[in-house]
């Protein structure tokens, strides 16, 4: 798995709906021992060290962190059990989303998320329309 998009996938973040917030799916693999320049602490602890002023970062820029929860099972499908963590992030936009993304504060304290972090699937949401849910919670 990846921890980083592919140009491809990048477009098609791009190609979605320029004027609506969009928010991000982070299911999160850590490393059981992190890298450098982390060396000596769990994966966990060497991406709270980017996390946090990640948060204060997307803040800043009219982002807001909705929620952040640890997997404790997987009830429907397969290929999920392996992560540890879930968030959601909302961004205004996805240009904003790639501004913060390619900020050079983001690639400094982006070592920290390299050392800690395995793997991480990113998907892309934007809301649908209230009527467009069934009765069933599925889209219609």
């Amino acid at each position: 798995m990846a921890i980083y998009p592919t140009p491809e996938q990048m477009q098609s973040l791009l190609a979605g709906p320029a004027d609506q917030p969009v928010v991000m799916l982070n299911l999160l693999r850590f490393k059981p021992r992190a890298d450098a320049p982390d060396e000596g602490i769990s994966g966990e602890e060497a991406y709270r060290r980017y996390a946090e002023p990640m948060q204060r970062f997307v803040e800043s820029k009219g982002g807001r962190f909705l929620w952040i929860g640890r997997v404790d099972s997987q009830v429907i499908g397969t290929g999920g059990e392996g992560f540890h963590v879930i968030g959601l992030v909302e961004y205004p936009s996805r240009q904003t989303f790639l501004e913060i993304a390619t900020d050079p504060h983001v690639e400094q304290i982006g070592v920290h998320r390299a050392a800690g972090l395995e793997s991480q699937w990113l998907i892309a949401a934007t809301a649908v329309a209230s009527t467009a849910i069934g009765a069933s919670g599925s889209a219609a």
